[in-house]
């Protein structure tokens, strides 16, 4: 898996980028075809608010994105990947559901 932080007007550290990469190292538990994960911290809001994007690429050009603000990277970050962890676990239950669509019909 093919993991990349870029960082918008902010200076990533070696503590960012650690922390984003542990975060988003299990999201491949919850949905098995992704295979690049790109997390963009932007940092040009006046107020001292950060933008933390997380984008999650999978085979046959399926595309999640997460955004949060917030004044703390770290916290942005993981509410940015458990966001994108329920966005992950919807995508896979919803195509196991109707994987197989015979069976009875509901009213």
């Amino acid at each position: 898996m093919l993991f990349t932080i870029t960082g918008k007007h902010i200076e990533i550290t070696d503590g960012m980028r650690s922390h984003a990469q542990e975060k988003t190292s299990k999201l491949p538990r919850y949905y098995n075809i992704i295979n690049q994960i790109e997390v963009v911290v932007d940092g040009s809001d006046g107020g001292g608010n950060m933008s933390v994007e997380v984008i999650a690429r999978g085979e046959h050009s399926k595309v999640f994105v997460v955004t949060e603000r917030g004044t703390d990277v770290y916290a942005c970050v993981d509410t940015a990947v458990h966001k994108l962890e329920r966005q992950l676990r919807d995508a896979k239950s919803k195509e196991r559901n109707h994987k197989h669509a015979g069976g009875e019909k509901q009213l």
